[in-house]
């Protein structure tokens, strides 16, 4: 018997905490993982908002560790809806027996760190109590939903929602009106599905954002077929590329090829759909000049798409680079402001000033809605963790050791807090990648160094301090030398007031990323303190 419940806890039961149960719990590792949810599937648990819809194919955006499982599951349509990557997870949590060692509807509260006995000490808002040797965050990156505080925001006495915390049992706007405050990309997936139904619609737009056309589709059976056949080349080419995602580049600049080629590449991207627009060029990200090439060009299709020319300038962003703010990807979103259900109010020139009983008031005119939907995002990458109240060494919570943004050693492991690692964090691609390819990457990478420490005899690890600067160092260092940082976008915290403004995925790619992992590992995992 084991002086202590279990090897290692893990925290959510998304994709991360699903894989990291089944690899740790193969490796021979006592597991266990606590969930808020009543069920397995992480954000498309909670994301269940009309439209909502993954960015990345369906045939990628799944498991790659099981040539079975690859083989057998069928996916209807070109990019996953949320029920269908629901049906997926709940798939692969019965295949594999995984809900037997997750506890449901039991959220983490807090999770100490005993320097004297070595082990964490993790208790949940059910009164529950456990103690394991390694405390592993599958929390996720866009998990903590939130709201603005906005005035009067209890003031309103028809219906709220949250697009990150949607009514299970689905919500029917048939013959009502609806506010939709924001623009990001479960707002312009929900717009276009919520006009459909609701009598009125008026969304309150901050900055406009760029979308790019899904252009969705069923899939061909002899494609799917295809694609499986090919599966080990495919992954293995994505897990090496810069993005986790196989998107065809052109290899040369903007100003590389002649203005009607350029003009005709983005014509064919346009036309083919998918955020793998950006990647038409390789200095797209990198030159003010070269992304205004591409971004102008969105504009141009927002002056044909929607008819209205005041409403069209309203929707076209200026004021930022394409890309920097994550791409959307839409079906009709652009369109549906010609409907004549669908207003505009640009909160930039008609700021909102407080919410009433009746509805919202923003640039002295007062607006009346029986539902108000908030598209208002997360706070992202940190605030999962955050909202947990976790201790390390000395008893210093981890909200503090971040105050100032996220510190971390490879996104995986932080300083001062030994035992503790981190699946997708601060300082990894994570949601500037296929978050599937980093996922994997990052549970695999975590079980290999676990069974090393067991094997070697070792039971504490810790991201050493010098270890956790440099690669601070090295992901601000990348980040500046790209168009990233130029956006006030949630990459950076800028979505949540007061939170510091620190570049927080790392952007030297998955391919060089995981290389560097490989390296540290291959080295007896240099920039670790490691005890018996």
């Amino acid at each position: 018997m084991t002086d202590y419940d279990f090897d290692a806890c893990v925290i959510g039961a998304g994709f991360a905490g699903m894989y990291m149960l089944k690899r740790l719990r193969d490796a021979g590792f006592t597991t266990h993982v606590f969930e808020t949810g009543d069920d397995v599937g992480g954000t498309w648990y909670w994301n269940r908002y009309p439209g909502a819809r993954c960015d990345v194919e369906s045939l990628y955006y799944c498991y790659s560790f099981d040539e079975e499982l690859q083989q057998e599951w069928e996916w209807s349509e070109r990019y996953p809806a949320q029920e269908e990557i629901l049906r997926y997870c709940r798939h692969v949590a019965d295949r594999y027996n995984l809900r037997a060692d997750i506890s449901f509807s039991t959220t983490v509260e807090s999770a100490v760190y005993s320097d004297d006995t070595g082990l964490w000490t993790v208790r949940t808002t059910t009164g529950g109590e456990v103690t394991a040797r390694y405390l592993i965050s599958a929390v996720g990156c866009l998990s903590a939903a939130r709201v603005p505080e906005f005035p009067g925001l209890d003031a309103f006495r028809g219906e709220t929602y949250h697009t990150g915390r949607w009514p299970h049992e689905g919500v029917d706007f048939t013959g009502k009106r609806v506010a939709v405050v924001g623009t990001g990309s479960s707002g312009i997936q929900a717009i276009p599905a919520i006009a459909r139904n609701a009598e009125d619609v008026t969304v309150f737009q901050r900055t406009p954002n760029y979308s790019i056309p899904a252009r969705n589709r069923p899939l061909d059976p002899a494609e799917q077929a295809k694609v499986k056949a090919d599966y080990p080349r495919l992954r293995a080419e994505a897990r090496m590329s810069s993005s986790g995602v196989l998107a065809e580049t052109t290899g040369k600049g903007v100003f590389a090829v002649p203005e009607d080629e350029r003009r005709a590449e983005l014509d064919r991207r346009w036309e083919n759909g998918g955020a793998a627009f950006v990647a038409a060029f390789t200095d797209t990200m990198l030159d003010v000049e070269a992304n205004e090439v591409s971004a102008d060009y969105v504009r141009g299709k927002i002056r044909e798409i929607v008819r209205d020319p005041e409403t069209a300038e309203k929707l076209s962003p200026r004021d930022y680079p394409l890309g920097a703010k994550r791409i959307c990807v839409d079906t009709d979103y652009y369109a549906t402001y010609n409907r004549p259900n669908v207003h505009l109010v640009d909160l930039r020139t008609d700021p909102l000033e407080t919410i009433t009983r009746t509805g919202i008031r923003a640039g002295g005119t007062e607006y009346e809605f029986d539902a108000i939907v908030f598209a208002t995002g997360y706070d992202a990458m940190t605030g999962p963790l955050n909202r947990i109240d976790i201790r390390g060494t000395d008893g210093q919570p981890l909200r503090d050791k971040w105050s100032a943004g996220p510190r971390t050693y490879l996104g995986v492991a932080t300083a001062g807090f030994p035992n503790l690692f981190i699946i997708t964090g601060p300082g990894s691609p994570s949601v500037l990648s296929n978050m599937i390819v980093s996922i994997e990457q990052h549970v695999d990478w975590i079980a290999d160094y676990l069974e090393y420490l067991r094997d070697k005899g070792f039971t504490r690890a810790e991201a050493a301090k010098d270890a956790e600067d440099q690669w601070v160092g090295h992901v601000n260092e990348v980040a500046s030398a790209t168009l990233y940082p130029k956006a006030a976008s949630w990459y950076l915290g800028a979505n949540v007031p007061g939170k510091p403004r620190v570049f927080m995925p790392y952007l030297g790619g998955v391919d060089v990323y995981r290389g560097i992992c490989d390296d540290v590992a291959g080295s007896g995992y240099k920039g670790f303190l490691l005890q018996a």
